[in-house]
């Protein structure tokens, strides 16, 4: 088909049984699959994809790079006289490392840690997405940036607080993604009921489903009380609501597939959601 084809290869075809069905995995075989000695196959065209590392990439350079030319004031963002000016303001600088350090640590663990299950998506993801974080960081980092920002209420001992929480989640997060990791073996779609290490960061593992979300929650709300600025409470709001989505998917997934799977987990909070 790819030979007569060769605009839908392999990773733009969907095979199903049914025309509203799920696609059938790389690995099913025919004779395990539901069908008699005959059967009806639909396929369907998924569009144009991307690699997930390739859309990764993309939507985690965006917000670094964009943060930082509003953190170094280049023209035409400010007004003329701020041009290439810093803030007299420790708290703005030790934002930026944090922003900075977050997305680096993204763009790492893109290239070396994260093993897909799925090697593309469709193309028309990176613009979705690239807009989300691009939008947001420009947002965020135009006010805390800006020549007239105000340090936070309580100082700081608030910044203190708020930079323990988000160095503490960080490396949760880290650790997380390490363990799931190491679940996978290289080239493998196996999926196994990830369970606690020796790590400490690890053994929220007892009470959610997926910490890495939990983490990721914690880092941004303490980002958010570090620069107490409206717009990185909103990325906050709107990125928990999101991976709540994703995190209650992936506990279905996970009661659907393994019976034996820990029924006191919660999909992302312990105990509440």
């Amino acid at each position: 088909m790819f030979k007569m084809y060769p605009q839908w290869y392999p990773a733009r075809q969907s095979i199903r049984l049914d025309p509203k069905g799920k696609s059938l995995k790389d690995e099913d075989v025919l004779q395990h699959l539901p069908v008699g000695t005959t059967a009806t196959f639909y396929f369907r065209d998924l569009g144009a994809q991307i690699s997930w590392v390739t859309v990764f990439l993309t939507e985690y350079a965006g917000p670094l790079l964009i943060y930082l030319m509003f953190y170094f004031r280049v023209p035409f963002i400010y007004v003329p006289k701020y041009d290439f000016t810093t803030s007299k303001h420790w708290v703005v600088h030790l934002a930026c490392m944090c922003h900075s350090f977050h997305y680096v640590k993204r763009l790492l663990e893109t290239l070396f840690v994260h093993r897909f299950s799925h090697g593309t998506m469709p193309l028309r993801n990176i613009f979705k997405n690239c807009t989300y974080y691009w939008g947001f960081a420009a947002w965020m980092a135009y006010y805390i940036n800006h020549p007239l920002y105000t340090p936070p209420t309580y100082g700081e001992q608030q910044i203190r607080l708020a930079l323990t929480v988000f160095l503490f989640c960080q490396i949760g997060n880290f650790s997380i993604h390490i363990a799931l990791r190491n679940l996978r073996p290289p080239g493998s779609k196996t999926r196994k009921i990830p369970y606690p290490t020796k790590n400490p960061f690890t053994w929220i593992f007892l009470l959610v489903s997926c910490p890495n979300y939990t983490y990721e929650l914690g880092s941004w709300l303490g980002f958010t009380l570090m620069t107490q600025c409206l717009p990185v409470a909103a990325f906050t709001l709107v990125g928990f609501i999101q991976m709540t989505v994703w995190a209650k998917g992936k506990h279905r997934s996970y009661l659907k597939e393994f019976r034996d799977y820990p029924t006191l987990r919660s999909p992302i909070l312990p105990f509440i959601l």
